[in-house]
């Protein structure tokens, strides 16, 4: 019998613990991973030409965000770098930060490290960097960036590119 109300208790104790964890902190290591896909819409300023040349970098993105494990929350994220020998051809070290907010109060500030990707046509970039505040902070970042210029590729001898449209996807790892 005592060994019955020992087994009980640890039980409950155990049961109450998982109940009382607060959400995305009851997964290995007191964080679940964040994964988010979305699209969406870049500008350069100035545009991007054959000419290397410093270019800042803002982009709007409406994500759908897992934050738990069958827990989907959408979310808007806006994306700001500065990219210091930016062309038609490529952009290079573009650093930045992405504040995401969560439709569910929450948000994170992540601080991108860089990237180099290829522009004319079809842009693909990798990009990592850290969560600085918020959901996730310190974990790790993985971003993943694929572009359509919203332009022809022509444009780069006269006015230059102007905008992307972008799929997205971003991880904050656990």
């Amino acid at each position: 019998m005592r060994a019955a109300t020992v087994m009980l208790g640890s039980l409950a104790l155990v049961v109450s613990s998982l109940v009382w964890a607060p959400a995305g902190q009851a997964g290995t290591g007191g964080y679940e991973a964040v994964t988010c896909v979305g699209d969406a819409h870049g500008r350069y300023d100035p545009p991007l030409t054959l000419r290397p040349q410093e270019t800042r970098i803002h982009a709007d993105v409406r994500y759908t965000c897992t934050t738990a494990p069958g827990h989907t929350v959408p979310a808007t994220g806006s994306f700001d770098a500065v990219a210091p020998t930016a062309s038609c051809l490529s952009l290079s070290d573009a650093g930045g930060t992405e504040t995401i907010r969560y439709e569910d109060g929450g948000r994170s500030v992540i601080v991108i490290d860089g990237a180099t990707a290829r522009v004319v046509g079809l842009a693909d970039a990798q990009q990592s960097g850290r969560v600085a505040e918020g959901r996730g902070e310190g974990h790790f970042v993985r971003r993943t960036v694929t572009s359509s210029s919203r332009q022809s590729p022509t444009d780069c001898l006269a006015s230059g590119l102007q905008g992307t449209q972008s799929e997205v996807q971003l991880e904050i790892l656990p």
